[in-house]
């Protein structure tokens, strides 16, 4: 074991001396009191923060830090030790990594990777992750010998679903060989330096604190929620010198196994690092060896079909065909018939294909039949469609129903893709994931104008008005079940989210009525039925059965919940959540800020800091994470007066919630145009500037009761 350990310790003292210096040079040059930073974190330093509780933010707090790495190289000749000599590696990096932002706010705008991977990133990636639809992380480091090797290991993983993190000279060998990269793709090169290991570090680390809930300072927490609850695992590709050694070595104490291309011979570890030096076995070795197991669904289409492409921007001048709600009627239906109305498997096109190229109208009319096939299922079927044709590569897909893009890339055009292939896409992705509802399925696309418009005018639109009119009637008062939805507690072990059909779970991505489908789908799957007994308190939303499932669901975590209150027992967040609501003392009032707002908020904190308040499944009085289709429904904060509460958002999601805001104002207060009275970035974000306007447009949350 020898060799190997020397290696790691080689490493470790070559990343301290660089450390040593590093910060001596940055404190001479600028002062003990320069500010350090990475960008839109709550966590500071991530790595340094999860291991000792210290939050770095000026340069003076560096050299203890660098004290704590040293401690780390105890140069023991043990492999536990050396590990922690990895973790040393990884402190390093992180602060000279870190030194590259104090200098400028973007040092990675002109290198090929991103460099730090801010927190809403991190949080865009539970849903997935939970899913399944991202299965995996892998870490690709180095250059290989022959670059269509790395390039074939990156495409496989892409095809796969799994996130893909690039350090090194793969990143130019990638691009060459034409592998799509991007953080939408999944496939995110984060620069060149062996150092940008750390960023793939801190998504770990933070994955811990925003998700597990876990206190800065609790490493031992830190490394067994990274074993056990992130299943990420690391690639080297070409020679290995003792830097990339102990950097593995941090990886493997981060519980990341670590498989490389050149024979290490004896000092190989089992189960931890382990040589692959055959190219075609590196992915399944990979997988295996964090106990990843990936179903494939081999689509018969001439293009790729994987998550990993759901995120995929086609421009214009790279688009062969489209099929937009602007320039030509589109609808998307599916409509539950009775056994003899539909022929399973069978694919119709009905007008020109898409040869000739340009704007189509496209109506994608599905039938399907099934003995268990309930109406409210048609709508959550439909909303697939979305995911399921992004999964193609080279097409894009947005918006739904009778308002919809699509675009056909010429490369897709080229491989032969047509409108055929998306038929089978659809036919094949119901009949396997809704198999247990849906017994027959056939689907139809038109392409001609008159017929399109004829299923648009006389079925299509007559099918959403009925639907929106059930929607409508579906309050929470109106039906007698809830359900669960506990799908994140493999990351937020505490996590119980209730939902209803005004609330519909934090990350917006279940409805009550995808959970209802989600029970019929997967009997004992993360939707259970929750029955709506014994109301306690009408106003806050507490009931006791209620409280039993949730104690339940989270083994005792969580024993009281209220539905409808921020202040009182307010129901748990994973750290998913698509917006975080907060209260603002001196308004009286909330701010809720969506994770794509970087700025600042009246609170005084960005998204980031907000959002790592709650999380991971802890009750935090004052703090809710939710979606954004909540903040217009009536039981939004029912307990402290409702929406009148809301006093300030960024602009981007007040003007994308205004219309459905204004009228639940309207229908509860009797004010018009409630969001011209909430505050945004472009008027103030300082609470003197932000009451000042709120006075000035007599907001009705200045004259409520209290909140605190």
């Amino acid at each position: 074991m020898s060799a190997l350990t020397d290696l790691i310790y080689g490493g470790s003292d070559a990343v301290f001396g660089l450390t040593e210096g590093a910060v001596k040079d940055a404190i001479a040059k600028y002062g003990e009191d320069k500010e350090i930073a990475y960008p839109d974190t709550a966590y500071c330093l991530p790595t340094i923060f999860a291991a000792t509780g210290v939050k770095v933010k000026k340069l003076g707090d560096l050299p203890a830090c660098v004290n704590v790495m040293k401690s780390l190289i105890s140069h023991k000749e043990d492999l536990g030790e050396a590990l922690n000599a990895g973790l040393a590696t990884a402190v390093g990096a992180e602060i000279l990594e870190a030194l590259k932002y104090v200098d400028t706010k973007d040092p990675y705008a002109d290198e090929a990777g991103i460099g730090f991977v801010p927190d809403p990133v991190i949080r865009s990636l539970g849903v997935p992750l939970v899913t399944g639809d991202i299965p995996g992380i892998a870490v690709v480091l180095g250059k290989a010998d022959k670059a269509e090797d790395v390039v074939k290991v990156v495409k496989d993983y892409q095809s796969k679903g799994v996130m893909t993190f690039l350090i090194g000279d793969c990143i130019d060998q990638c691009a060459e060989g034409g592998v799509k990269m991007g953080l939408d793709l999944r496939v995110i090169p984060l620069g060149h330096p062996v150092t940008a290991v750390t960023h793939v570090v801190t998504v770990a680390i933070r994955a811990a604190l925003i998700f597990g809930a876990l206190e800065g300072g609790d490493l031992a927490g830190l490394l067994k929620y990274t074993k056990e609850r992130v299943p990420a695992f690391v690639n080297t590709f070409g020679p290995i010198d003792n830097v990339v050694v102990s950097a593995g070595a941090g990886a493997i104490a981060l519980g990341f196994p670590v498989v490389v291309d050149v024979d290490l011979g004896p000092n190989q570890v089992e189960g931890l690092l382990e040589s692959c030096t055959d190219h075609d076995e590196t992915v399944k070795k990979s997988l295996a060896l964090r106990g990843i197991k990936i179903k494939v669904t081999e689509m018969p289409i001439p293009v790729a079909f994987a998550a990993a492409f759901e995120g995929e921007i086609i421009r214009r001048k790279e688009m062969h065909t489209e099929f937009s709600s602007h320039a030509n009627p589109t609808c998307e239906l599916v409509q539950s018939v009775g056994p003899d109305e539909v022929e399973d498997h069978k694919i119709t096109v009905i007008g020109p294909d898409i040869d000739a190229g340009g704007e189509l109208p496209l109506a994608t009319y599905v039938k399907v039949y099934g003995k268990k096939m309930q109406k409210d299922f048609e709508s959550v079927i439909e909303r697939k469609f979305h995911a399921w044709l992004n999964y193609m590569e080279g097409v894009m897909h947005t918006g739904q129903r009778n308002l919809i893009r699509i675009r056909v890339s010429n490369e897709a055009f080229e491989k032969g893709l047509r409108l055929h292939d998306f038929g089978e896409v659809i036919y094949n992705e119901i009949m396997d994931e809704f198999d247990s509802v849906v017994d027959k399925c056939e689907v139809a696309l038109i392409t001609d104008k008159e017929k399109v418009e004829d299923i648009l005018n006389n079925v299509a639109m007559p099918t959403y008005n009925e639907r929106d009119e059930r929607l409508e009637s579906l309050t929470d008062e109106s039906v007698d079940t809830f359900y669960t939805c506990i799908m994140c507690q493999s990351f937020a072990p505490s996590l119980c989210c209730v939902v209803t059909p005004e609330r519909l779970g934090l990350c917006g991505a279940v409805s009550w009525l995808d959970a209802k489908a989600t029970k019929e789908l997967t009997p004992t799957g993360p939707c259970q039925p929750i029955p709506k007994e014994g109301c306690l308190d009408e106003r806050t939303g507490r009931y006791t059965k209620v409280n039993e499932v949730v104690s339940e669901a989270t083994h005792g975590a969580i024993n009281n919940v209220t539905l409808y209150s921020i202040m009182e027992d307010p129901m748990t967040s994973c750290g998913c959540f698509e917006c975080i609501c907060g209260i603002e003392p001196m308004s009286n009032g909330v701010v809720i800020v969506n994770r794509e707002y970087k700025g600042q908020t009246p609170t005084g904190m960005t998204f980031g800091e907000l959002a790592s308040m709650t999380g991971g499944g802890v009750q935090t009085p004052g703090f809710m994470g939710h979606g954004r289709h909540f903040i217009s429904s009536k039981k939004f904060l029912k307990a402290e007066g409702g929406v009148a509460r809301i006093v300030w958002m960024p602009k981007e999601l007040k003007d994308d919630v205004a219309e459905r805001l204004n009228k639940t104002a309207k229908e509860l207060y009797g004010i018009d145009n409630f969001t011209d009275m909430i505050c945004d970035e472009t008027i103030a974000t300082d609470t003197e500037a932000v009451y000042e306007f709120l006075q000035k447009k007599g907001h009705p949350a200045l004259n409520m009761d209290p909140m605190m």
